[in-house]
């Protein structure tokens, strides 16, 4: 079964068409990097897919469900890292992700262990206005997988990271979740090398339209640096 089906989405902002006629078919387990300038469209349609946006034309299935009609069936199933971490600046660390665990009925043992994978259990009880854009981000990398989910939406994951931290983090969102298994991930990246890496399926967009689609193995770091000229 696919795990994203989209048919000629559409979605403006006023008059302005922000996306057009994007269409493709993404299996369960699989990758589809997202690649493209800014104000391409790529974390709208990120937004659209996590169901925080309604399409103004056309259908998208996720995971099986109908958006935006049924939207209530996948997102408790949808983990999402945005350019906005998702995160209260007043509260710790810690009572961050305890918030969010409480939401999907996820219990402390896994907020502690996601405050150790991420290197910030020693600063887990400051507040996070104190902490350093990259640990913020490492905060907000716990809080997309902390409820185990089965699509990963991630706009830029290693923004504002260290090239440590972006070790650190590397398994948490990566498509192998265990032995054999495997989760379906939407990423939108700016680096062709490292995205064409991990992409089973590649789409390309400028200006909100689909300039490139098409199957990892088919494309080449020139194709997505072509996109940026």
């Amino acid at each position: 079964m696919a795990a994203l089906q989209v048919e000629g989405l559409a979605r403006h902002f006023g008059e302005r068409t922000v996306l057009r006629d994007v269409s493709l078919s993404l299996a369960e387990g699989q990758t589809l990097v997202v690649f493209g300038p800014n104000g391409a469209g790529k974390t709208t349609l990120l937004r659209v897919l996590a169901s925080l946006l309604r399409p103004h034309a056309g259908s998208v299935r996720v995971l099986g469900s109908s958006l935006p009609r049924e939207a209530w069936a996948v997102r408790g199933r949808v983990g999402l890292l945005g350019h906005e971490p998702l995160l209260y600046r007043e509260l710790t660390a810690r009572e961050n992700l305890r918030f969010h665990a409480r939401l999907h009925g996820v219990g402390d043992e896994r907020v502690g262990e996601l405050l150790e994978s991420v290197a910030m259990h020693a600063r887990a009880s400051e507040p996070l206005r104190t902490l350093s854009r990259g640990m913020v981000q490492r905060v907000a990398i716990a809080r997309a997988v902390l409820h185990e989910p089965e699509l990963l939406l991630l706009d830029e994951p290693n923004s504002n990271l260290d090239p440590a931290a972006v070790e650190l983090v590397a398994p948490l969102i990566a498509a192998r979740t265990g032995p054999g298994g495997h989760r379906t991930r939407v990423i939108c990246s700016h680096d062709p090398t490292g995205g064409l890496a991990e992409a089973d399926l590649v789409l390309g967009l400028r200006a909100g339209r689909p300039a490139l689609l098409r199957a990892a193995a088919d494309v080449d770091a020139d194709e997505v640096a072509e996109l940026y000229r």
